[in-house]
This record gives C-alpha cells, structure tokens and sequence, in this order.
C-alpha cells in the first residue's frame, strides 16, 4: 500500500478519537493559561527572564503533548488493534512512519499555534517589562516552541512503540520531567543541561549560559527522540504483533 493512504488512515484514528483532540486542546489551554498567570505576577526577580515568562507555561503544557505522542500509539495496543494495522500495512516501517507523522504534524502546528498565544496572553501582563524583545527573539522562541513539543511528543511515541505501552510511557516520562530534570538535574551540574526537555528549553530563553544555545538544545532533544523512535522501531519489526 502506498505512503499516502496508510496516511490517511492513520490520520482518521486521531481525527476520530475525542480524547486525541482533548488532549491537544489541553496543549493549547494549558501553556496559554500557565502563560498568562505567569505574565501577571510580577517582574520582582533580578534574573527575570521576560521571553521564558511568556513562555513558561510549556513546562504544565508540555505533559499534554506527552500524553498526545503515547496515546496515538498506545490505542493500537487495545484489544489487539496493532494486529488489524499491520495486516492492512504489512510493511512495518511504512506504517511506523506514518503512525509518528500523524503525531508530530498536529503537535507541531498545535503547538506553535499555542506558543503564539501565550506570547500575547502573557505580553499582555507583562507590560513595559517585555518591550525589550525583539521580533526575532520572539519569532525563535515561538518556532522553537512548536518544535519542542514535537520532539517531546515524538519521544513519547517512540518509548510507547518500544515499551508497548502507553501507562509505561507516561510513569516515566512525567516524573523524569517533574522530579529527576529538576531536582536530580540541579545537582548533576553540567550533565543536567543534555537532559531533553532543559536542552531543548533554551530556545524559550531570551539569554542563556551553558555549552547549548537554542539551535543545538532543539538538536539535542531531536537526538533523545531518534533514539527512543529507532529502538520503538525495532521492537515493532522485531517482535510479533
């Protein structure tokens, strides 16, 4: 079967599932509401950070995406439905392919959608203190946010392929981002800065210290995510459906 049906196809599933169109909706609510509650509480902070407050509410917005990258995947799992897709595609990496376009096309235009709504939510209350940001800036971090989140989405897709599993999936992954990227990361030093949601937040930042800058955090988090879709599409060609 050629690409572009099985394409198709795969787009209906997302299409047709009201819990993938929530969950992307939440992207959407989440970081723009997070946003604009942090854009009106105040600049009082000597290191404060204008473009990453405008942005800040990625970091709640960003478990949504991460749910929308396994649930794609981890509803093939339901009642052997993987096995009714494979023997539509029998061509696994064909349908791999398609199965993670569908994942990173909405999340990408989703989530830039989303950060430019939450610039403007939290511009709105942040005032005088954000008219020092250029256009560029804020184009960069608008941009870099849509790709972020897809490559999280991605990643998230790639473990649930792997690991089968989309419950397996979010208990790691959500406390990796909430406890071990803060609380371990701050005092791994260095090390910390290569984990994939802090490499590829920096392109949130209006300045930034570090041996990353916004193009190679985004380039470091696109590793974590290759990784995690290659060893999920291996287990797909290598194991029984």
């Amino acid at each position: 079967m050629p690409f572009t049906p099985v394409l198709r196809s795969e787009a209906l599933k997302v299409l047709t599932l009201r819990s993938l169109c929530g969950t992307l909706l939440a992207v959407f609510a989440v970081t723009t509401a997070f946003s604009a509650l942090a854009g009106s509480s105040g600049t009082s902070e000597p290191d404060f950070d204008p473009l990453y407050a405008s942005l800040s509410g990625v970091m709640p917005g960003q478990i949504a995406a991460i749910a929308f990258g396994a649930m794609v995947v981890s509803s093939e799992y339901h009642r052997a439905g993987i096995r009714v897709s494979l023997a539509a595609v029998p061509r696994r990496g064909r349908w791999f392919a398609a199965k993670m376009t569908v994942v990173a096309l909405p999340v990408l235009v989703v989530g830039t959608a989303t950060a430019y709504a939450a610039l403007l939510a939290a511009r709105a209350g942040l005032g005088p203190a954000a008219d020092g940001l250029t256009t560029g800036e804020q184009a960069r971090a608008v941009v870099g946010c849509g790709v972020y989140l897809t490559l999280i989405a991605l990643f998230a897709a790639g473990l649930t392929t792997l690991f089968r599993s989309g419950v397996a999936t979010l208990s790691v992954l959500i406390p990796f981002i909430l406890i071990v990227s803060f609380v371990i990361g701050d005092a791994a030093g260095g090390a910390a800065d290569f984990l994939p949601d802090k490499a590829g937040q920096i392109v949130l930042h209006h300045s930034y210290e570090g041996p990353l800058g916004p193009a190679t955090g985004l380039a470091v988090t696109a590793a974590w995510a290759a990784a995690a879709l290659l060893a999920g599409a291996w287990r797909l060609r290598h194991r029984d459906a």
